[in-house]
């Protein structure tokens, strides 16, 4: 049985409007995001894929073209967005609890509830020992934790990240996006990652959407099926046999768009 769409994107259409003229980032662009499902976009760069995000989270709006929302209730409203950038965007004069909490303070959502669930993420990412530092006293890797725990604690119900692992070394990115990743799994979360870094993609998703260079379209979409033996890491998923191979498709794909 297909899982059914979250949101579907039809015919989507942006261009960037200065002095100097236009510049079209998007042309009639469609694509669907499956309910409970890790989509990761790539595209070579400047191809449009965080004008993409921002799009889908309601920060720009399309100037041709629609959005199609198919929530499990019935109801038409659009999806509870979660968006997590590429910089933690942490305060300094607040501590790492105070800093997870900032969401529901301004939402005025500080229920006991909430509250224990932060608790419990601060516990499940390794930062209970750390709600009282500072963000400047976390390794980076540590901040993206506390970042995406404050992004999680308004309860999404569409997480999108915009390469929020690519502030971090290669040794650091491969664990925290190895851990953040199974963790956000966890919460059956549908989420959409944009990402340039082809192997973190198959890793990490159930499906790989590539875009094409400026304006872009959709060029092809991989589903993602690997070997792991049920080795969740991202260690196994980098080993499994069909890695290579998707890891070829994808490249052959984005190569011929630069």
């Amino acid at each position: 049985m297909t899982t059914p769409s979250l949101l579907k994107l039809r015919n989507i259409s942006y261009s960037y409007h200065t002095l100097h003229g236009e510049t079209k980032v998007l042309d009639a662009l469609s694509l669907e995001i499956r309910e409970g499902e890790f989509v990761a976009i790539v595209g070579p760069s400047g191809c449009g894929k965080s004008t993409l995000l921002s799009i889908i989270a309601g920060l720009l709006k399309p100037e041709d073209g629609t959005i199609v929302v198919n929530n499990p209730d019935g109801s038409l409203r659009y999806p509870r967005i979660g968006y997590m950038l590429q910089r933690d965007h942490l305060f300094e004069w607040r501590s790492v609890y105070q800093n997870v909490i900032l969401g529901l303070e301004i939402q005025h959502m500080l229920t006991p509830d909430r509250l224990e669930k932060v608790d419990q993420m601060l516990s499940d990412y390794g930062l209970a020992n750390f709600k009282e530092k500072r963000p400047s006293e976390l390794s980076g890797g540590m901040k993206q934790r506390a970042a995406l725990i404050r992004t999680l604690a308004l309860d999404p119900q569409l997480l999108l990240l915009d390469e929020p692992f690519s502030a971090l070394d290669y040794q650091t990115r491969l664990s925290v996006s190895n851990d953040i990743c199974n963790l956000i799994r966890r919460t059956g979360k549908t989420v959409v990652l944009i990402t340039h870094d082809l192997s973190e993609a198959i890793a990490l998703a159930d499906r790989v959407i590539v875009l094409g260079k400026r304006p872009a379209t959709v060029k092809c979409a991989l589903d993602i099926h690997l070997t792991t033996g049920g080795d969740t890491s991202a260690l196994s998923a980098r080993n499994a046999p069909e890695f290579q191979e998707y890891l070829n498709r994808l490249w052959e794909e984005i190569r011929h768009e630069t």
